[in-house]
């Protein structure tokens, strides 16, 4: 396992950082990579299902730990300097999000939707909840909402929060653990969310706040990382380690997209492709064709893909939790779920998984690696010939 030992840099927003830029290319497959960040800290781009690059693909937002704390950082892609966006403590490290204009990011704090203007630096509180943690944002079609999971008091649930002050925020309420709230793509009465344990994936209808299961399964069917389909409105999932499944929202049927160890899934706007990561083993970063269920890999991230449960065909259980350290134990019970822990084992940490994600033009593939031996940025240029096969 790599030790990260972080060299703290002063925090101050605004603060301009010299070019971290080196060109690299992948020695097995060619493809050229632009690594973006060498701090000696924790560098990660945003949460896979939000797309790290700025609309016009001149800048990347990513979090880094260079101040100590888990701040946002802005990098003119490729090859410009990198500037500090936020410095409070208290930031939801993968909570980033951004406006579909690209002139906001917002990100959760301390129980707070907040939003920051890339501009002026301003930030302003869209909703606060007492008591709470909040996980990442997921941005509605329209741009008007921006939905959360939440963990306050003794209940978890969905926290709905308006990005223009309209109307007041909302909850969901929901018995067991909520994870990766994410809009429907054309529909934004439609969330769909992970809850933990199994049964995993739901729907909530937001006008109603009705909430339905959409597939009945044990703990031994180890169904992750779901979301939708780009605009077919379709939502993909792997089960893992074996295959990538698609379940039709219209007539509530599911079908294997394809046989092979898809990790966390990343799907273009058309629904027509797929980037996903792989583990155990890691056969690199691949491109399916939805399709035809064929792949192919674009590069090998050969980050340390961390977490004991992926060696497993099933969801951690208390015994899993308690064969960790004791200080992980006593975390898991505190936070909201996982992917806040800073001593995760079992599923994470989640900063040592390549989480793929696509530029807005679709050309390229940003993801995470800590093959340096600290996390850094990377985006990888998918080869011509490989999207033109597509």
């Amino acid at each position: 396992m790599i030790e990260v030992v972080e060299v703290v840099l002063p925090s101050l927003k605004g603060a301009v950082f010299p070019s971290e830029y080196q060109a690299l290319r992948d020695d097995q497959t060619g493809t050229v990579v632009h690594q973006l960040t060498s701090s000696s800290s924790i560098n990660h781009h945003l949460y896979f299902l939000n797309s790290s690059f700025t609309p016009d693909g001149k800048s990347l937002i990513f979090t880094s730990y260079r101040s100590a704390h888990p701040q946002l950082y802005e990098v003119a892609f490729p090859t410009g300097p990198i500037r500090q966006l936020t410095v409070e403590e208290g930031m939801h490290a993968f909570s980033g999000c951004l406006s579909r204009d690209g002139k906001q990011v917002f990100f959760t704090r301390r129980g707070g939707v907040w939003s920051i203007s890339r501009d002026t630096l301003q930030e302003t509180c869209l909703g606060r909840f007492d008591d709470a943690q909040l996980g990442e944002c997921s941005l509605s079609p329209s741009g008007e909402w921006i939905v959360t999971a939440i963990r306050q008091s003794s209940f978890s649930g969905i926290a709905f929060v308006p990005t223009i002050g309209r109307e007041p925020p909302t909850v969901v309420r929901w018995p067991r653990t909520v994870i990766h709230p994410q809009f429907h793509p054309l529909d934004e009465n439609l969330v769909e969310f992970a809850s933990d344990p199994a049964p995993r994936m739901h729907l909530l209808y937001r006008d109603s706040g009705k909430i339905e299961c959409l597939h009945e399964h044990g703990n031994d069917e180890f169904v992750v990382h779901e979301t939708f389909l780009g605009e077919t409105g379709d939502i993909v999932f792997t089960v893992w380690p074996f295959s990538l499944g698609r379940f039709d929202l219209r007539n509530r049927r599911i079908q294997t997209l394809a046989r092979l160890n898809a990790w966390h899934i990343s799907p273009n706007r058309n629904g027509n492709l797929i980037l996903c990561d792989t583990n155990h083993p890691d056969v690199g970063i691949r491109l399916i064709d939805v399709s035809s269920g064929r792949h192919e890999v674009v590069c090998y991230p050969k980050s340390s893909c961390q977490g004991s449960q992926w060696r497993t065909s099933r969801y951690a259980l208390p015994e899993d939790w308690a064969r960790a350290a004791e200080e992980q134990a006593a975390e898991r019970g505190k936070t909201l779920s996982w992917m806040e822990m800073k001593t995760d084992t079992v599923y994470g940490p989640q900063w040592t998984h390549p989480h793929p994600s696509w530029s807005h033009d679709e050309s390229k593939v940003v993801y995470t690696s800590d093959v340096s031996g600290h996390p850094q940025v990377y985006v990888a240029e998918i080869p011509e010939a490989m999207r033109k096969r597509r």
